[in-house]
């Protein structure tokens, strides 16, 4: 694949949007206590985690993200605009992310909000993403 006509730029914006977007979307104040509470996790669990870890690698996955969904709009050879990239990255979170998600919270016996929580997240990062990658080609 020719990768001249992704902009860098806009992925990594679409990425650091996606990133901000998360810790409003968990923020305790938001929905943070109910996602906590659907997993069982204390906050002294929660202190135990690698933060640096976990927040750089959720960063690098956010990219990636990014990239490949800047890779598949670059493929159709059209331009998207502002709508039209939030409704590829709207069908992207819906039809194949929040779907496989709840293949594996029904099989891992996890809540319907814990997967409206989780699910919500990446439908709506990755309608921004593409919204930006849309507007910004």
């Amino acid at each position: 694949m020719d990768f001249s006509s992704i902009n860098f730029l806009a992925v990594l914006v679409a990425a650091l949007v996606s990133f901000v977007f998360g810790a409003i979307w968990y923020n305790p104040s938001i929905l943070g206590k109910t996602w906590q509470k659907e997993l069982g996790f204390t906050d002294e669990y929660l202190q135990e985690g690698s933060m640096p870890k976990i927040f750089g690698s959720s960063f690098v996955l956010m990219l990636i993200m990014a990239f490949g969904q800047a890779m598949l709009m670059a493929h159709s050879h059209q331009g998207f605009g502002l709508s039209n990239g939030a409704m590829h990255g709207f069908m992207i979170g819906l039809m194949f992310v929040g779907c496989s998600m709840g293949i594996n919270y029904l099989y891992q016996r996890r809540s319907i909000k814990l997967w409206l929580i989780d699910s919500g997240y990446q439908i709506t990062f990755l309608t921004l993403q593409g919204a930006i990658l849309g507007v910004w080609p």
